[in-house]
Formats: structure tokens, sequence, C-alpha cells
């Protein structure tokens, strides 16, 4: 009778740990939205360019903090050395094409719905300006392809799955979330157009990560990087200046 009392009570304290840490890791991804949001939007008055930035840089500071308060790195997320770096490269470029294909056909369902909002007041000044390109150029390789791939699909996904629990449902739910809310980062200067385009793109990515990028981010970093890196040198040739 005993041991079957404290056998209960070990069985509700495992339960009770359980739930805590799911909790906790919920708490950690109110952190890393706050954070982001907060300051965003305290800077976007001041300047529309570097308030993004300026917001993944903060992000990934706290992001570190609470990996390191669970006894995890970076690493744990997908931050590995490539086993192959031909194999890495291949699956860059697949990454690079699943962005443009989603971009392609999730633009074509938001035309339907919203026109496109000019991003002239962000990036009007790249036509011709190198060194403006080149600034850019360090921030995509920064904030856009590492810090956005590791806030919203390594560290949003993975948390929020541990806070429900694991399975399908979890990791569904996890992605669209984590979608939902790196489409809404760029309403600011897509507009309705922009959010519903990089929610897809968000989605995407989140089905690659859950799939093969918990393995190794280094092809979505890639990726990514690549795929903004193009847009920009057609931006300062003046191939493209008008998205």
């Amino acid at each position: 009778m005993s041991y079957n009392a404290n056998e209960a009570q070990i069985s509700a304290s495992q339960k009770d740990e359980k739930n805590a840490l799911h909790w906790g890791a919920f708490w950690d991804v109110l952190l890393i939205v706050v954070v982001l949001v907060a300051v965003k939007q305290s800077l976007l008055p001041f300047t529309i360019k570097f308030a993004g930035p300026a917001s993944t840089f903060s992000a990934m500071l706290f992001a570190t903090w609470r990996l390191r308060a669970r006894g995890m790195t970076w690493s744990d997320l997908g931050v590995r050395r490539p086993e192959s770096t031909p194999k890495a490269l291949l699956w860059a470029v697949f990454v690079l094409g699943l962005i443009l294909l989603t971009s392609g056909l999730a633009g074509a369902l938001a035309d339907l719905f919203f026109e496109k909002q000019p991003k002239t007041n962000r990036f009007g000044d790249i036509t011709g300006n190198w060194p403006a390109y080149f600034m850019y150029l360090g921030l995509i390789w920064t904030h856009a392809a590492i810090f956005e791939e590791l806030l919203f699909r390594a560290f949003i996904i993975n948390r929020l799955m541990v806070f429900f629990g694991g399975g399908l449902w979890a990791t569904s739910a996890s992605v669209i979330l984590a979608a939902v809310f790196f489409g809404y980062r760029h309403y600011y200067y897509q507009g309705a157009n922009g959010f519903m385009v990089t929610g897809f793109i968000g989605l995407s990515l989140g089905i690659y990560y859950v799939r093969r990028g918990k393995n190794n981010l280094w092809p979505q970093f890639l990726g990514h990087g690549f795929i903004n890196t193009i847009g920009f040198t057609m931006r300062v040739l003046g191939i493209d200046d008008s998205d």
C-alpha cells in the first residue's frame, strides 16, 4: 500500500515537472516575441531600415540566454557543421528553389486579394548605390539568412513543439504559428500582400526545417541568403527597383 502511494506520488511529481517544462517553453517563446515586437516598434519612428535588424540582433541575445538556461545550445537546434559540404550546397539550392516556388504561388494568390505595396520607403536608395548595397549584404547574411532562420524556424518552432507536447498536431501548430508571426514581421513595409507571401514562405521553410533542417540548418542559411542576395543585386543594378 505504501509502495503504491509512493509510486503515485512520483508519477504525479513527474507529471508536474513535465507540465512546468512545457510552460517554461511557452514563456521562452513569449519573451522572444515580445523582444522582436517591442524593439522593432520602438525604433520604427526613427528608422524603418534598421528597426527589423535591431530587433533580431536583440532577440538573438535573449534566445541564446534562454537556451543556455535550459541546458541547450544552438547546435541542439541544427547549427552543426555539415557532414558533406556538396550535399549541403545541393540542399541549399533546393531551399532556394522552394522559396522561389512558394513566392511565385503565394504571390499569385495574394495578388487576387491584396494590392502589392511598393517597398520604396525602405529600399528606394539601393539602385546604383554600391555602399548601401554592401551594407545590406552584411545584414542579409546576419539578420536575414542566419538570425531569421534561427529565431523563426529553429527557436520558435522547437520551443512551441515542447510547449504543445510533441506529436503531429503539435508540430503542425508550431510551424503554422511561426509562419503567421513571420508574415506579420513583414507587414510593416510589405502590407497585406507581403504578409501573405512571406507567411507562406515561412510555412514552407518551417516544414522543411522539421523534416530536414533540425539535422543541419546550413542549407536554410545559404538558401535564404542566396535569394535575398539575388534580390538586392537586381535592385542595385536597376533590374528590379519596384519591389
